[in-house]
């Protein structure tokens, strides 16, 4: 099949909104996401910008209610003990990593503060084949007979070896162990250079570290974008 738009038109839509309690603020959030255009192809656009939205909207009934909610009790319990009230703050953005030959990457953040001496994020990620609008499984881009999460893991502590050895406070010392264990198909998205696969906060480092993304060559996988590509 044929690509109608070799990439998508972004638009990117922004939201902010504090919330109160007692004439205090408790909660701050903040949303950028992007709207796509694709002028040949509403109904995959369609498609896509209402996964996107509903994204969003699950964000903001997160936030304004068992975020805001909690934010209160952490409030009437500093009042209680006598100590200084932080607000709580939120934060969801979106990031394009790739959008060209019939593919749309995008990997999504989602900050939370709630005292303490830091937020904490964690990341998401989408890539959409847009002949279609249908989500791509990292699975459909190695044959089916393939271990690819093998020959991922194997590339991913090439990489973290050569970072480890210039840098050994960069993870824990049982990386390699955690780099296999906590592996996840779902955290891919595309790139330029080629497949970036990251890991959580303390996933197989240390809160400083952040999250970890660990970028594969397509050559190395033996696959790229291409735009007469399909999945049905």
């Amino acid at each position: 099949m044929n690509c109608f738009n070799t990439c998508a038109y972004m638009k990117m839509c922004k939201k902010r909104r504090t919330l109160t309690y007692d004439n205090t603020v408790m909660l701050t959030f903040a949303i950028a996401y992007p709207k796509i255009c694709l002028q040949s192809n509403e109904s995959v656009q369609t498609c896509i910008n209402a996964e996107i939205e509903k994204q969003v909207h699950a964000f903001y009934q997160h936030v304004s209610g068992e975020l805001y909610q909690q934010a209160i009790a952490y409030y009437k319990d500093t009042l209680e003990q006598g100590f200084p009230f932080r607000p709580y703050d939120a934060v969801l953005k979106y990031e394009t990593t790739y959008n060209g030959n019939c593919y749309l990457s995008i990997y999504r953040d989602q900050y939370e503060y709630t005292g303490g001496a830091h937020g904490n994020t964690v990341r998401s990620s989408d890539t959409w084949n847009l002949t279609n609008g249908k989500n791509v499984p990292l699975s459909c881009l190695f044959p089916a007979d393939q271990d690819y999460s093998a020959l991922l893991t194997e590339q991913i502590i090439k990489q973290a070896d050569k970072q480890y050895q210039q840098n050994p406070g960069i993870y824990f010392e049982n990386y390699r162990e955690l780099i296999a264990k906590n592996f996840n198909k779902e955290s891919y998205y595309l790139t330029r250079c080629g497949i970036a696969i990251y890991y959580q906060q303390y996933d197989i480092a240390p809160y400083a570290t952040g999250i970890v993304v660990f970028t594969i060559p397509y050559a190395a996988v033996g696959w790229q974008p291409q735009c007469f590509h399909s999945i049905e």
